[in-house]
C-alpha cells in the first residue's frame, strides 16, 4: 500500500465524516462549517489524483464563495446568540481539523520517491472547460437558477419573519379580537 492511497482512504473518512457531522448537525452554522471541511477534503482529493484546476475550483467557488455566502446569510437571520458549546461540539471538529491537517501537510512534504502523480486524470483547463461547456451547459445554468432561487427564498422567509414579529409586538388596543 502506498502512501497515496493511505492518503486517498484517509480524505475519504474525513469527507465522510464531516458530510455526516453536517446532515446530522441542529445548529446551522455547526452543519456549514462541516460542510466546508468536506469541500476541502474534496479539494484535497482532487489534487492528490492530479487535478489541481478542480481543487481551485472547489476551494474558490463552493467553500470560498457560495458557503461564505450560505453562513452569512444564516448569522444575519439568526436571533438570539448561541453559546460556544463545550468539548461534545467542538471535539469532533477538532479531530477532523488534525486529521486534515496532516493529511495536508503529508500530502505538502512528500517523499518524492514515494509516488508519481496519476497521468491518466491530469486535464488542461481547457479541454475541462469544452468537455463541462460542451456537454452540461443546461445542467450548469439549472443549478445556477436553483441557487439564485434558493437565494431569494430565504430572503423572503426573512423578510417575513421580521414583518410577524412586528405585528405580534404591537399592543392590541380593546375592541379588536
Amino acid at each position: 500500500m502506498t502512501l497515496y492511497t493511505v492518503i486517498f482512504y484517509l480524505l475519504s473518512v474525513v469527507i465522510l465524516v464531516a458530510t455526516a457531522m453536517a446532515i446530522t448537525r441542529r445548529q446551522p452554522v455547526y452543519a456549514v462549517l462541516y460542510l466546508i471541511v468536506a469541500f476541502l477534503g474534496t479539494a484535497a482529493l482532487f489534487f492528490l489524483l492530479g487535478s489541481p484546476l478542480l481543487a481551485g475550483f472547489m476551494v474558490i467557488v463552493y467553500a470560498g464563495a457560495i458557503m461564505v455566502l450560505v453562513l452569512f446569510v444564516i448569522m444575519m437571520f439568526q436571533r438570539s446568540p448561541q453559546d460556544p458549546g463545550s468539548f461534545f461540539h467542538w471535539g469532533p471538529a477538532g479531530l477532523l481539523a488534525v486529521v486534515f491537517a496532516s493529511l495536508l501537510v503529508t500530502m505538502v512534504f512528500k517523499d518524492s520517491g514515494a509516488g508519481v502523480m496519476l497521468k491518466g486524470v491530469a486535464v488542461s483547463p481547457r479541454d475541462f472547460g469544452h468537455f463541462v461547456f460542451d456537454r452540461y451547459w443546461l445542467a450548469i445554468e439549472i443549478v445556477s437558477l436553483l441557487l439564485l432561487v434558493a437565494l431569494v427564498a430565504v430572503l423572503q422567509l426573512g423578510k417575513r419573519t421580521e414583518a410577524d414579529d412586528d405585528e405580534s409586538e404591537r399592543p392590541v388596543e380593546e375592541g379588536q379580537p
